[in-house]
């Protein structure tokens, strides 16, 4: 019995281990990943090993998601940094029967409406890509270096409300982290509390 009970104990510490390992951690290396997208085309995060990765969680249905791409200010990002080599992936974690749970064709037509332009939007229907980074809202975003390394997890800007007029004033901690990290300095701001919808997972 106290075998069992050792051999138990173990086991959980091993889980736990193994969770702080791979959990996101600013300053850390970033979780690796697999993932699909809306083209059914495969990513790897380590696919693009020397380039800055911005991972956006999204859901077209939540008003703070609606307040960046109606204004087309999430847009704007994408097209300004995607031109300079950064790889933008777009991540739809809702789970079938959520809100903003969409397939394939649906993200691709309403990308186009939008006139979005991410590397690619990937489609995370089971959760495992969003737990991995412990995305909590739409929007969440996260940079990662070329380095492999994450070095912003947080709100887009700081201006939590759906409100457009706001964005104009708002300190964009994307932007910011993108650009200190391409000129080589150390990132002001590396964690913000993210704003917006609860990313509507299956659990």
């Amino acid at each position: 019995m106290n075998r069992r009970y050792l051999v138990a104990t173990l086991a959980l510490i091993l889980v736990g281990a193994l969770t702080e390992v791979w959990a996101a951690s600013v300053g850390q290396a970033a979780p690796a990943f697999t993932a699909t997208d809306s083209n059914n085309h495969v990513h790897k995060l380590s696919d693009y090993k020397g380039k800055f990765v911005v991972l956006e969680w999204t859901n077209r249905d939540c008003p703070f998601t609606q307040k960046h791409y109606q204004s087309g200010n999430m847009e704007r990002l994408q097209h300004e940094w995607t031109k300079r080599g950064v790889v933008w992936l777009t991540v739809v974690s809702s789970a079938p029967g959520e809100q903003g749970y969409v397939i394939g064709g649906e993200e691709n037509a309403y990308m186009s409406e939008m006139r979005a332009a991410p590397t690619a939007v990937l489609l995370d229907p089971t959760g495992q890509l969003g737990h991995l980074y412990d995305a909590k809202t739409t929007p969440h975003m996260f940079v990662i270096d070329r380095k492999g390394l994450l070095i912003y997890d947080g709100a887009i800007d700081d201006r939590a409300s759906t409100d457009v007029s706001d964005i104009a004033g708002a300190k964009n901690y994307v932007v910011q982290a993108l650009q200190e990290a391409m000129a080589g300095k150390p990132v002001t701001v590396a964690t913000s509390r993210p704003y917006g919808c609860a990313v509507k997972y299956k659990d």
